[in-house]
């Protein structure tokens, strides 16, 4: 298939542009290319539109009767960035084949005719994106207790990196000291006692390659880390017990050794109750806890769980994070908070009321409470924890991530972050191509059921975190609102597809730009800081009293209510953080000179009385 097949009116003057970004119509001329939309008026200080396809949620339309026949028409575009755009076009032709072409490129399904895969970079790629956070970088740091950041972290500068089954003599050591990698020869060793000499007993995991060609989940990645006592035969075993082979796997080791594992549901089948391989998983994982936590986030009576019997050690505890049968039933739930959002000519109590009834901050504050209950076992339980709800893909995700930035202050890190989603989303399988086909403004009755706004509901929990510690996260919003967009349409291929195999079928890692490799630019990472940002080693506790939690206006409203004022405000938040700085250097160059004048007269006086 063509581009050009479906391009009915490649050009078209004359074009009026109307947005509920600004009350100003601006007409230019319109282009339709393979992946854009673009219309320009061909003036300064007019606004522009440069619009991905990939972008376009819904397209409407409404012509423009007169004496019974169409004189043109408006064609509304609602967009995944919450965007809406109407087009006015003059002439009944050019108005539905205009229609007709956005439609038709705006539904292609063929991922590789995405745009990621025709977008070259006008920049030196710095660092490769793709590289940066592999598993046996990430999860060496992760078991190590050592802070996850990229290969290029200077916590693992000094550590040479050896691929399982191979020896150290293979490794490129010249400009690395002699200090073993934790995950050497498939056998993961504690780096910590390797740094400091001390007795810390090994380490019991290992990298397993039992998923290399992705027959034992489809949804998991090639590398896995796993205990080291348990096979390569029981992980089959215990893959074969879990709803889509999602068996117990490591998400994170908190700094006191306990451990946060992710799975799907047992599998409902007649007959089979038990799985000794999955049983053997979990109670090496108790090592020498007397107890360990199963937190099943799909809710009671909706998914199956372990029996007592047969997991006797371990508690189980049902944390729903709302009535979500499916993963469709978030993306309802956002489609009714937007819905609300854009109604600018509501009441108080009107708008109050359809804010309630979308039960969004319900899915909010009930995620951050799941992940609050994990973080305390983990922290001050010193108990392992195992996280499921139904496949495991969704809920399951959100509640592991959130730990982690609760207890991890790496993960309130730009790379942390980076490095937390890579970990926890990309390759542990959320379908970002699924989920996020279709948005907030698809009718429901259009969606299918595997669509959701899961990642957008994580993000959303972040903000929350980020308005309770201003300080402690090293990013501003501004970044989080960069994910949320590049999750639904990108030029990079970072969220491409459902699953690490997809990705390998299609070598998006070679044939496609990293996200990550644009946002590490210093000349970008410079507008995603926080200027209010200082590091905090502390586990960070949020308040989930349904009083605490903000709605993400800057995100849910930035098209409907001016920004420029906040814009401005972080603006000159900004300066006085760099004032406050340049201050302070010279409160210091001065204190140094008054300490060397008092040097120098005190030892002029001492001259003067010898003399």
């Amino acid at each position: 298939m063509e581009f050009a097949d479906l391009i009915k009116t490649p050009k078209l003057d004359g074009v009026f542009l109307h947005t509920n970004a600004a009350n100003a119509t601006v007409e230019g001329t319109l282009c339709i290319t393979g992946h854009h939309l673009l219309l320009s008026a061909r003036q300064e200080n007019t606004q522009e539109l440069w619009l991905l396809h990939k972008n376009i949620d819904c397209v409407e339309k409404k012509p423009s009767m007169g004496q019974n026949i169409v004189m043109g028409g408006i064609i509304t575009l609602k967009c995944k960035d919450l965007r809406i755009i109407s087009l006015e076009i003059k002439y009944a032709k050019d108005f539905f084949n205009v229609a007709a072409s956005l439609e038709a490129l705006s539904a292609i399904q063929n991922p590789e005719l995405d745009y990621p895969f025709f977008y070259r970079p006008m920049y030196s790629i710095l660092e490769d994106g793709f590289t940066m956070f592999r598993p046996e970088l990430e999860f060496a740091q992760l078991i190590s207790g050592m802070s996850m950041g990229g290969a290029s972290s200077p916590n693992v500068a000094n550590i040479s990196i050896c691929m399982p089954s191979t020896s150290a003599v293979g490794c490129s050591s010249s400009s690395t000291s002699s200090i073993p990698h934790p995950l050497q020869n498939g056998f993961a060793l504690d780096a910590a006692a390797a740094l400091v000499g001390s007795s810390v007993s090994a380490c019991e995991w290992r990298i397993s390659h039992v998923n290399k060609d992705f027959g034992v989940c489809a949804t998991y990645g090639a590398t896995l880390i796993v205990p080291k006592a348990i096979s390569d035969e029981q992980i089959a075993l215990s893959a074969a017990f879990r709803d889509g082979g999602r068996f117990p796997l490591l998400s994170y080791r908190h700094e006191n050794g306990a451990t946060l594992m992710r799975s799907a549901q047992p599998l409902s089948i007649q007959g089979i109750k038990r799985c000794r391989a999955d049983e053997a998983i979990l109670n090496l994982v108790l090592g020498r806890s007397k107890k360990g936590f199963i937190v099943d986030t799909w809710g009671k009576g909706k998914s199956n769980t372990e029996t007592d019997l047969h997991y006797s050690q371990w508690k189980k505890v049902n944390r729903s994070i709302g009535n979500v049968s499916y993963p469709a039933s978030i993306l309802d739930s956002f489609a009714k908070l937007i819905e609300a959002c854009n109604d600018t000519g509501c009441s108080t109590d009107k708008w109050l009321s359809r804010l309630e009834n979308s039960g969004w901050l319900s899915l909010v504050l009930n995620s951050l409470n799941a992940s609050c209950v994990v973080a305390q076992c983990l922290d001050q339980e010193g108990s392992p924890v195992l996280v499921h709800g139904a496949k495991g893909l969704d809920s399951t995700l959100i509640v592991t991530s959130l730990v982690q930035i609760i207890l991890n202050p790496d993960c309130r890190t730009v790379r942390g972050l980076q490095a937390l989603i890579e970990r926890e989303w990309i390759q542990a399988g959320h379908p970002f191509a699924s989920r996020h086909r279709y948005s907030c403004y698809t009718p429901h009755q259009m969606r299918n059921k595997n669509s959701g706004a899961t990642f957008v509901l994580f993000l959303d929990c972040i903000y929350q975190l980020y308005m309770q510690f201003p300080c402690s996260f090293e990013f501003s919003t501004q970044l989080l609102i960069l994910l949320f967009e590049h999750s639904y349409f990108s030029q990079y291929g970072t969220f491409l597809c459902d699953s690490e195999r997809e990705r390998h079928e299609l070598q998006v890692h070679t044939r496609t730009t990293s996200l990550w490799s644009y946002l590490n630019r210093p000349d970008v990472l410079q507008t995603l800081l926080n200027p209010l940002y200082e590091p905090n080693a502390s586990v960070i506790w949020p308040s989930v009293a349904p009083i605490s939690l903000e709605l993400w206006s800057e995100l849910y409203l930035r098209w409907v209510i001016d920004q420029r004022n906040l814009a401005t405000t972080m603006a000159q938040i900004q300066e006085l953080v760099t004032r406050e700085k340049e201050l302070r250097s010279q409160a210091f160059k001065l204190r140094k000179q008054a300490m060397e004048l008092s040097l120098e007269i005190g030892a002029h006086g001492n001259d003067v009385d010898n003399a």
